[in-house]
Parts: structure tokens; sequence; C-alpha cells
């Protein structure tokens, strides 16, 4: 049976929301952005008429407001985009189960066999369609294909509210002339490796030999061949079956160029600290960590390394990615950003019982940092910290005056 799969997009997402919430804005150039005092001073969403400057997203204020002068710049409320996300969610629902998020604004829908009660699938797009405008006051772009990487395609070649229809019969003629790089999971560095054999458009892809495309892309060379030629069976997940989680991380752009080894260790206890608490939380551990480093001329790198033993504990996350830091960062260059990532995770209590007394120093950590989890839970965050944080409060972020029921006690890093 042919699968009927929606993708819906809803169009320049936050700055949409934005202009819904303040119509004194909605006829001028709107988007959404980082503060530039912080130094996260760059364009997360814009609205059409910001686009007609050629606003993008990514770039930084001042190279947009070079483009629009008059652009209006907003600060980022994620807990009022979750807001709409919820509400376009509650309208999907009323189709289909089979629901799957790909972030805030954008989900992929099937709504196979359901024509004999909301018509086909063209006919549930414009039901959709009609009902965000009309219910939550923001456009959406919905592709309709008969898989999911053709429903994506679909949403992303009528912008802003729009249906796609792309079917078994007119995906040649209307996907193979696009660019390469339209196609999921086409990034830029894929696109220059394609572009060097000629392979520029999605149909150009198809019509090459799979084995080549596993020459030059490994695995990844065969499954795009697959999308492009319209053979993905990948399924939308159940809303209720929830993805496993990958990995988890965190990273900060600091608030000024990290300098000295200080600035540095300062910076990765905050972010080792995050991730192992979300670890907790979730009862996870992890066997691997990876680092990621941003210096101050915005060269960017990643390394990796497995952990003795996996874990969920702050200090062993640290050590390692400070380790990591040491070997690989040799420029010298300032550091503008940095990022703990775990991976390789693992349920809690998966592993197995220890003589060694390294090994079992961690556990009695981790049992430590179970107890912190709690009385930060009950009094706040800064009700506890380590003492390197409380080096620099401003790197760190941290301000005991903030806290005026607890003072902040100092846990010791060694």
């Amino acid at each position: 049976m042919e699968r009927t799969i929606l993708h819906c997009d809803m169009n320049s997402f936050y700055a949409s929301v934005e202009c819904m919430c303040n119509p004194s804005i909605s006829d001028k150039p709107v988007a959404v952005g980082g503060s530039e005092e912080k130094r996260t001073g760059i364009i997360l969403a814009k609205n059409q008429i910001a686009k007609k400057y050629n606003v993008k997203t990514g770039e930084t204020l001042w190279q947009a407001r070079q483009k629009c002068p008059h652009l209006i710049v907003v600060p980022p409320d994620f807990k009022k985009y979750i807001h709409f996300s919820k509400m376009a969610s509650k309208i999907y629902n009323n189709y289909t189960n089979l629901v799957e998020s790909f972030g805030f604004d954008e989900c992929w829908l099937d709504v196979t066999g359901t024509e004999h009660l909301f018509g086909n699938g063209e006919a549930v797009a414009e039901t959709i369609r009609k009902r965000i405008k009309s219910e939550l006051g923001i456009t959406c772009s919905i592709g309709v294909s008969f898989n999911k990487v053709f429903a994506k395609l679909g949403s992303d070649m009528k912008k802003p509210d729009a249906v796609t229809l792309i079917t078994k019969k007119n995906y040649k003629s209307k996907v193979w002339p696009l660019p390469v790089e339209d196609l999921l999971f086409v990034g830029k560095v894929t696109k220059q490796k394609l572009n060097r054999y000629g392979i520029k458009t999605i149909g150009d892809l198809a019509r090459t030999d799979f084995k080549h495309l596993e020459t030059l892309l490994g695995k990844w060379g065969y499954y795009l061949w697959g999308y492009a030629n319209g053979l993905d069976a990948s399924p939308v997940r159940d809303i209720e079956n929830h993805a496993d989680i990958k990995s988890i991380g965190n990273s900060i752009t600091a608030p000024r160029d990290l300098m000295t080894i200080n600035d540095i260790k300062i910076i990765l206890y905050k972010m080792a600290e995050s991730v192992t608490e979300r670890l907790r939380e979730n009862n996870l551990m992890c066997a691997t960590v990876q680092l990621w480093v941003k210096d101050n001329e915005l060269k960017s790198y990643e390394r990796q390394a497995k952990l003795i033993v996996p874990c969920a504990e702050t200090r062993e996350l640290f050590n390692t990615a400070l380790a990591l830091y040491l070997k690989n960062h040799k420029t010298g260059k300032p550091v503008r950003a940095l990022g703990v990532r775990a991976h390789n995770l693992l349920p809690s209590g998966s592993y197995q019982l220890s003589l060694d007394p390294e090994i079992n120093k961690i556990r009695k950590r981790e049992q430590l940092e179970e107890t912190i989890d709690a009385i930060r839970q009950r009094f706040g965050h800064h009700s506890i910290q380590r003492c390197i944080t409380l080096t620099d409060t401003g790197l760190s972020n941290i301000n005991p005056k903030d806290e005026h029921t607890v003072h902040p006690i100092a846990w010791p890093v060694n």
C-alpha cells in the first residue's frame, strides 16, 4: 500500500510568532536574534519582509543591519515557541497519531488510509494549512508525498502558506532538476564532494551508479542514491514512541575570549556538570566524551575519547575533555566557544561490579553528585558550586547575590 506522508513546516516560525504576539511590528522587517553584548548576536529567524532585504539565518546582527538598517531584532522567547508548537501538535493529532517532530516548527505526519475520514493527503494538508493560519495566526508550508524525504522536499518548494504534492508519477520532473543540496542530509561537505564529480542535481545523483557513490561517501552514498530515487521507507514514529536519546551535550559562547587554561577549566566544568546532570536525570551514563572548540577566528574542531569506565560523573567528563583540549589546541589562539557532549549512552547501572579502587571512587562520586542534584532541586542551582567556578563569577555566570535563601557552598574540584 502506497503511503501518504505530510511534512508540515511553519514558515519563519520564531519571527512569525513574535509578529503574531506583537501586531505593531508585523508590517516591518523583523528578525529573532541573540544578544550582541553576550556575543551571541546572530540571526535565528526572520520574517518575509526581512527576507526581501536578503537577511539570512546564521549571519551576525551587524551584517543583517548593513543590508537592512531599520531591522527590528527581537530576543528569542523559547517558552512562547514551545507553546505554539504544542498548539500545532494538537491540530496534527486530530488527523493521525503518527506524528514525528523535526524541531519546534517541523514534523512529519503519516495519514495513510484515512481518506474515508478526512479526504486524500492533499485535502488533509489544505485543511491543516488553513487551521494553522486561522487558529495560530501564522502560516505553514506542507509537502505531500509517498515518503518522508520527498514530503520534506515538498514543504521547502513553495513558501509561505502553500501545499506541494510530489507523487511517483511527477517526482522525476519536480525533484530531479533541483540542486543536490536540496535533498535532506546533503550538507555542505557532501555537496562539494558530489559537485567535484559532476553531480550537481538530485537527478544526477539518482542516475549515478550507487557503487560509485559508496566509494565517494561510504554507506551514505547508497542511502542518498535511494532517497534521490524515491526509495525512502523510513517510518513516521508514533507520538507515543519517543526516540532513544543518542547523545547529550551542551555548548556556550563565552562572554569574553578564553585566554588562560583556568578560563578553559571553568567553562569545561560548567559544561561537564550540565551534561552529567542531564545524564542522571535520564538514568543514563556515557562511554565517550566529545569536545568542541571554536577559536576567536571562528575556526572550530571536534575531538572525542573513551572514558576509563562508562559513568555520569562530572570529574571524569571534565578530565577527559580537558585532556582532549590540551592535546589538540596547539595554535594558542584564544577560544570563543566550548562544548562537551556525551556519546555511546548506556542505562545507569548497566556496569559490572569492580574491585578496581579507581572505578569504585567514580561510583562514589556519582552518588555524591546525586545528593548535589537533590540539594539544587530544593534550594536552586546556585546553592552549591565548585570552587573553581567561583574564581571568575563573570565568566561562569555565577552570582551568589542572586541567591536570597541559601549561601553558596563551594565544592572543591579535587
